[in-house]
Order: structure tokens, then C-alpha cells, then sequence
């Protein structure tokens, strides 16, 4: 099985994102203009709208308008937009402009255009597409592309659905023309997703650093909504202070944030951020153009799309003459996070686990002796090779190859498998010292450690596989 998530990501040490400047943080705001794109009797669908807007616990009313669901929505075109619109000005904005919103707002459309938003693709109409047909939702976001380039005189180079559907993100790529898509909430940097061979980048978007949460009962006035994204700015802010330079996305609505009482919220965070230095404002488009240039994809190997046979010919040597090891990690679970060398060598440590008692022991008694017959008659495999090579168990003098001779007999005939150490993490008098001292444990503990150290060699072969 191949899990298609990637739980991983960047892992512990995300990438540098060398934002302009040097800037500790980049701050993207979006204005979601979804008004006049909303589900409507008079838009064509079959029912009204329910979602983010004042009316608590708001059910859609099949076959009818609905006048106070519809007048909030105008509210936002009339009034709220026009407020975000003067607060925002000077300040880099992305626009997700729903394409049939867009064309039915001309002037707030003109306005934005002319401040030099970026205007990025809501899709086609401002629906739930959880149950609409992949054909029909590529149809949508091609005629949102045609829809929005009449409008805006331009085509769309950012594309977020909002609300989407699983085939959502692989219709974006698809489309072809877009430099990035936003339906992801996966990270605070931008990511290349690959779809069909074609690498596509991700900026992804927030759902907590969103005014979408006044309809939800997240926040409750623009005080909290201030301390939220004021905390936010000011973890982050610290955080690229330290070299963990990230991404701190905003989502606005007009119907929301544009009401007076959450405005302020909205102007008490910008005047914070402002305050500042060393942070970049920012179009997410502007972030895109930055991210491609700065790190453009690089291909990397990726064992969890291997097929079998090539997974096993890669990495079936990894656990010492025991290639079963890989066979059973290629036919589990398998998905991003094993295509590092620390995910790889969790899922193999986890298939050696599971072995039975006589495998593992079998495994042990592959490993072959240190600085033993094999390898002065240079029969080990290439792997133990430089691995024993590395602590320089190639290069002993008379006295330690007697001293590594003794010292090995005495180990295996106590324990019944040669002794095994991560060479790689010890020099050779390191190695001599822990032999000496290892002889003497009874053969269940010495048993467990040696099965650790083979888990470890394994990840240390695995390093210097994937890098």
C-alpha cells in the first residue's frame, strides 16, 4: 500500500527561505471576495447559501432566496470591502477573487487592480465542491480562468478553490497555467507537489489566522482577533530571528473583517507588524516568483515509488545479507515519510522488529567478524567494508589484529554471534574498549544491543544512501 500523504514535509530543519532583505518573517494578506459568487437561487443553484456569514447555525433553504443571507453578502461588496480596501493601502494584497463575484463588481474590481493586488482565482463560484464530478469541477476552473481574464484583462496565476474536493489540487496542476496553487494548509513555506511528472508549487493558505473564525465562534471581536495574529507574527517573527525564517498568511473576508468591530482588529496588527523591521509584506504571488528562484525543485530519490524489484536491488543489502528485510518493508505501508533515510530506516527497524526470534538471529550471524578472516581475505561486502575501513580496522598492526582475534573468539563463544558496533560512530580503540567491555554482559543484554546496532548500521547505510 502507498500512503499518499506527506507527513513529513521539511522535516526538522526546514530550508532557508533567503527572503528579500534578510527579512525575519514574510507577512501575505488575502481579501477573499466571494460576494455575488455565493450559492443562490438567482446564481443558478439549488439552494441558498449557509456558510460564513452572521447568521448562527444558517442551513441552506432548497428551491428559495434568502433575503438576510444575501443582503450579508452585500454588505461586504458595499461596505466592508471599501473599509479593508483604504486600511490595506501601501500593503502588498493577494486578492482570491471569486470569478463571478469579480465580474459582478466592476468597480471594487478596477479599485483592486489599480492598487496593484495580486488577483488570484477563487474558482468559478463560491460552492462546496466535496460532490461535484472531476469533469465538471475542470470545467468550473476553466471557465473561471476565461471568466476572471475577461475581467481582470489578465489570467490568473494563483489558484485556491477554498472550498475543495479531492481531485481539487491534481485539476490545478493539471490546468497548467497557474505558478501556484494555495489549497493546502500543510506548512509555513512553500512546497513543490509533482503531479504526473510536472512539479507544481504549493503556497499554502490558513484557516486559523482567518476572520473566517468570527462565523464559527472562534473569535468573538477584533481584540481576539488581534491577539491572534499578533501572537502569531510575534512567534514567527522570533522564531526567523533564529534562522527558522517562515511564512505568516492572513485571510480576510469583506462580509467579515470589513464589519467596524473586527476591522480594528485587523489595523491594531497591521500597525504592529509595521513596526517592525526585517519583514517582508508581500503578494503570495510575489512569494511564488521568490520560492521558484530561490529553491527550485531538485530531484531526489524517492523509495516509496520504487517499484519492488528496484527497491529491493537498492536497498537489500541494507540489513547484512538479509534482503527479506526489504521485501517486507516494500509490501507495507509505504508514502513520503520513508523517502528520507531516517523514514526509511524506521520502517525497515520496524520489519526487523516484527521478525521472529530465529531471523533475527540469523541477521546477526551474517555480520561478519571485525577485522576478522573475511575481511583479510576481502570477502566482506562493500558495505562492511568501508564501514570497518572507516575506524581503520584495515590498517592494524600485528599486536591489534591478535588483540581483535582474541577479543572476538572470547565474544562469540559466549554469545553465539560475532560481536556487532556501529563502526561508523567509534574510532578503533573505542571499538577495542567496548568489546572487552561488552564480553562480559550475559548474552540476553548483549543479545538486545547487538540487535540495536544492527538497527543502527542499518541507518547509517541508509545516510549515506539518501543523504
Amino acid at each position: 500500500m502507498r500512503y499518499s500523504r506527506d507527513m513529513r514535509g521539511y522535516g526538522a530543519e526546514a530550508p532557508d527561505p533567503k527572503w528579500p532583505g534578510g527579512a525575519r518573517i514574510a507577512v501575505q494578506i488575502v481579501v477573499n471576495y466571494e460576494e455575488g459568487g455565493e450559492n443562490s437561487i438567482e446564481h443558478g443553484d439549488a439552494a441558498s447559501e449557509a456558510f460564513l456569514s452572521e447568521i448562527t447555525g444558517a442551513q441552506p433553504w432548497p428551491g428559495q432566496r434568502h433575503w438576510n443571507m444575501e443582503s450579508i453578502y452585500d454588505y461586504g461588496a458595499r461596505s466592508g470591502f471599501w473599509r479593508l480596501y483604504r486600511m490595506l493601502e501601501g500593503i502588498p494584497v493577494t486578492c482570491y477573487g471569486v470569478a463571478t463575484a469579480l465580474a459582478r463588481s466592476p468597480e471594487q474590481t478596477r479599485a483592486m487592480i489599480d492598487a496593484g493586488w495580486e488577483m488570484a482565482t477563487h474558482g468559478l463560484k463560491w460552492i462546496d465542491y466535496k460532490d461535484v464530478p472531476r469533469e465538471i469541477e475542470a470545467e468550473h476552473i476553466a471557465r473561471a480562468v476565461e471568466l476572471h481574464s475577461q475581467v481582470t484583462g489578465s489570467r490568473p496565476l494563483g489558484f485556491y478553490q477554498g472550498r475543495a474536493s479531492m481531485n481539487t489540487v491534481a485539476l490545478g496542476c493539471e490546468e497548467g497555467g497557474f505558478e501556484y496553487l494555495a489549497d493546502s494548509y500543510a506548512d509555513e513555506l512553500p512546497y513543490w507537489h509533482v503531479h504526473q511528472g510536472r512539479p507544481q508549487l504549493v503556497v499554502p493558505y490558513t484557516l486559523d489566522a482567518n476572520d473566517m473564525r468570527f462565523a464559527n465562534g472562534g473569535f468573538t471581536n477584533g481584540e481576539e482577533f488581534f491577539l491572534y495574529l499578533r501572537d502569531a507574527f510575534d512567534c514567527l517573527y522570533r522564531e526567523g530571528g533564529k534562522g527558522r525564517a517562515r511564512m505568516l498568511s492572513i485571510g480576510l473576508h469583506c462580509r467579515l473583517a470589513g464589519r467596524p468591530g473586527r476591522a480594528e482588529g485587523v489595523r491594531r496588527f497591521l500597525d504592529h507588524a509595521r513596526a517592525h523591521e526585517g519583514v517582508w509584506f508581500a503578494t503570495r504571488l510575489d512569494i511564488a516568483r521568490h520560492w521558484a528562484a530561490a529553491h527550485p525543485l531538485v530531484a531526489r530519490e524517492r523509495p516509496s515509488q520504487m517499484d519492488r524489484a528496484g527497491f529491493i536491488e537498492r536497498f537489500g543489502s541494507i540489513y547484512e545479507h538479509s534482503p527479506w528485510v526489504a521485501e517486507r518493508t516494500w509490501d507495507t505501508e509505504m508514502g513520503p515519510a520513508h523517502d528520507s533515510a531516517a523514514g526509511l530506516a524506521a520502517a525497515m527497524a520496524r520489519q526487523f522488529r516484527a521478525a521472529s526470534d530465529d531471523e533475527r538471529l540469523a541477521v546477526l550471524r551474517a555480520h561478519p567478524d571485525l577485522a576478522g578472516k573475511l575481511a583479510a581475505a576481502k570477502r566482506l561486502t562493500a558495505d562492511s567494508t568501508a564501514e570497518q575501513a572507516s575506524a581503520g580496522l584495515d590498517a592494524l598492526t600485528d599486536a591489534e589484529r591478535t588483540e581483535f582475534t582474541r577479543l572476538n573468539e572470547t565474544y562469540v563463544a559466549r554469545h553465539g554471534f560475532p560481536f556487532i558496533i556501529a563502526v561508523r560512530d567509534h574510532d578503533k580503540p573505542g571499538i577495542m574498549a567496548a568489546m572487552a567491555r561488552r564480553a562480559d554482559n550475559d548474552s540476553a543484554t548483549e543479545r538486545a544491543e547487538a540487535e540495536r546496532q544492527v538497527i543502527r548500521i542499518a541507518e547509517l547505510r541508509l545516510k549515506a544512501l539518501l543523504g
